[in-house]
């Protein structure tokens, strides 16, 4: 098995919702900084919306830190801000949402479930220089909490 600790960030340019709009995030806009990529299977679930709603708690003290904060699934953008709308609790999140229809993300990640299309739950803590220092990656049966 090859480890994913030290390897480069990798190259995306995706859409995201985030604080009622769309707008493109790319490699490039997370270098520079730390960041956590939180990857979660899919919007409109049963255990996502307690992992997502608690990691949105932290985010202030997370920023405080000069940590970002982007949750990725497979869902569109539309698919994120539809959530966003529906759901109460998703709405308390301030963070980037990433969508990642093609898997650019999961794959880079080592996350994708293919026959699935859609991503393990893994965190990842990346170095601003676009190093992957942190992994963990847990099968969708288990809920992370964010402490």
């Amino acid at each position: 098995m090859t480890t994913i600790i030290n390897s480069q960030l990798p190259e995306f340019n995706v859409q995201a919702y985030h604080n009622g709009n769309f707008s493109a995030v790319s490699s490039d806009d997370v270098k520079g900084k730390w960041a956590i990529f939180f990857f979660y299977p899919a919007d409109f679930t049963f255990v996502c919306p307690t992992e997502l709603v608690d990691l949105a708690e932290k985010y202030a003290k997370l920023k405080e830190l000069g940590v970002e904060v982007y949750s990725v699934s497979t869902d569109s953008h539309f698919v994120h801000k539809a959530w966003h709308d529906a759901s109460e609790s998703i709405r308390k999140i301030n963070y980037p949402m990433l969508a990642d229809p093609t898997g650019v993300l999961s794959r880079g990640f080592g996350v994708m479930i293919e026959e699935d299309g859609m991503a393990y739950r893994g965190t990842f803590l990346v170095n601003p220089e676009g190093k992957i220092k942190i992994a963990e990656i847990q099968d969708n049966s288990i809920g992370r909490n964010a402490d």
